[in-house]
Formats: structure tokens, C-alpha cells, sequence
């Protein structure tokens, strides 16, 4: 058993799926391709994360309606979240990065531990399977639901934001798209724009509260 498995509290059958959950894609890179890097693990571990948390959060949420729900799920699947949840288990330590990744901050950098606690995450699912993966991700869960006091989170332009910013390059932006009404009564409404494409419209009172509205929206029809 390895450091990691121990600190996890799962011994894995396929060491290679372990290996390359671990391997960053400047390591793989920097071998000439020699290993697979994490990416395609990351890409189910997400999905993976997202059924688990979405399946509590509707079982035991049952006050919650729709939009909340989203906002929880979004607060617990974030990369900052994620990036705690890493480091409670030192995951840094443990990923194969290039030596120049490393010597620059890599091992604590939140995208790279974020991205490979979801293939972590997928690693588990391939090898020990849907409830596995469940034990694993619920000994973080649980907690940090604890932690947050079951109040889910309203800031929805913040959670867009944090989701977006997974994907280096991409970028939003907020576009008043309407406004009527009488000065008391103003009804304001708004997109949000991701690299120009509209995401997300909503209305509100105040041109800050249209905004929400509109990333709430996007979050939604991302399936957050």
C-alpha cells in the first residue's frame, strides 16, 4: 500500500489507473508522451463527483428547490473546494509533474490539485466502482455540508466565475440587455456572455441582481 492509499483509505487492484490519475500533463510532456497524463480522468471524475454530490444533495435537500440545489452543488464540486479537499490528503506530494511545474509552484497550484482530485475521483470509479468512488467522495462531502451550516450559496457570478476559470483562455462578461419601468419600479435585464457567446439572460430590480440572475441561469443550463 502506498502513502496515498493509505491516506485514503483504498487499495487499488490497477496501480496504472493510480499512476496516470497522478500524472500531470507537463510530466507526460516532459517524457514525450511515454505516460497518459490525468486529463481524460478528470473529464469522468467530474461527471463522477457531480452524480454522487447531486444524488445526496436531492435525497437529504428536500426543502431546497431547484435553484438552491444548483447553488449547493456548485459551492461543493468548485475548484476551490476541490483544492481543499486535496490538501487535506497532501495530494501535492503525490503528482507527477515536470521539474520546472514543480520548481514553479505546481504541487499547490489549486487548478492542478483540483483537476486531479477529480481524476482521483475517476481513478477509484474505474477501479473499485460506483460505490467506491460514493465512500470516497462522501467523506469530504459530508463534512464540508457541515461546514457550510446547509446554507447554500447565493452568489451565483462568483460560482460561474470559478467554473469558468478551470478553462485558462475563457472569458466572461455581463451585458445590459434591457431596462423599463418607472424610476421607483426599474426592471433591469441582463446576459452573460461567455467569449461572446450568450449563456445566460435574467431580470431584476437592480442591474447587480439581473447579473445574478442571468449566471444563475447559465449554471443551470450547464448542468450545475
Amino acid at each position: 500500500m502506498t502513502d496515498l492509499e493509505y491516506k485514503i483509505g483504498y487499495t487499488f487492484k490497477n496501480q496504472d489507473v493510480l499512476s496516470e490519475a497522478l500524472t500531470h500533463s507537463s510530466y507526460s510532456n516532459e517524457h514525450k508522451g511515454k505516460m497518459n497524463c490525468n486529463e481524460r480522468l478528470e473529464f469522468l471524475g467530474d461527471s463522477v463527483l457531480s452524480l454522487i454530490v447531486t444524488n445526496y444533495i436531492f435525497r437529504n435537500f428536500e426543502q431546497l428547490p431547484e435553484g438552491d440545489l444548483t447553488q449547493l452543488r456548485a459551492s461543493l464540486v468548485c475548484e476551490k473546494t476541490l483544492y481543499k479537499f486535496a490538501k487535506q490528503i497532501d495530494l501535492g506530494r503525490f503528482i507527477k509533474m515536470s521539474r520546472g511545474e514543480r520548481h514553479g509552484g505546481g504541487a499547490d497550484r489549486p487548478s492542478i490539485l483540483s483537476d486531479a482530485f477529480e481524476a482521483l475521483i475517476a481513478a477509484i470509479f474505474l477501479d473499485g466502482g460506483y460505490e467506491m468512488a460514493h465512500e470516497f467522495v462522501m467523506g469530504f462531502i459530508t463534512t464540508e455540508i457541515k461546514q457550510l451550516n446547509k446554507k447554500p450559496i447565493k452568489d451565483y457570478k462568483t460560482t460561474l466565475q470559478e467554473i469558468v476559470q478551470k478553462n485558462p483562455g475563457e472569458r466572461l462578461e455581463y451585458r445590459l440587455i434591457g431596462e423599463s419601468g418607472p424610476d421607483h419600479d426599474r426592471h433591469f435585464v441582463a446576459e452573460v456572455l461567455l467569449n461572446s457567446n450568450s449563456i445566460g439572460k435574467g431580470g431584476g430590480r437592480s442591474k447587480k441582481e439581473a447579473e445574478q440572475q442571468a449566471a444563475r441561469e447559465a449554471l443551470e443550463l450547464m448542468g450545475y
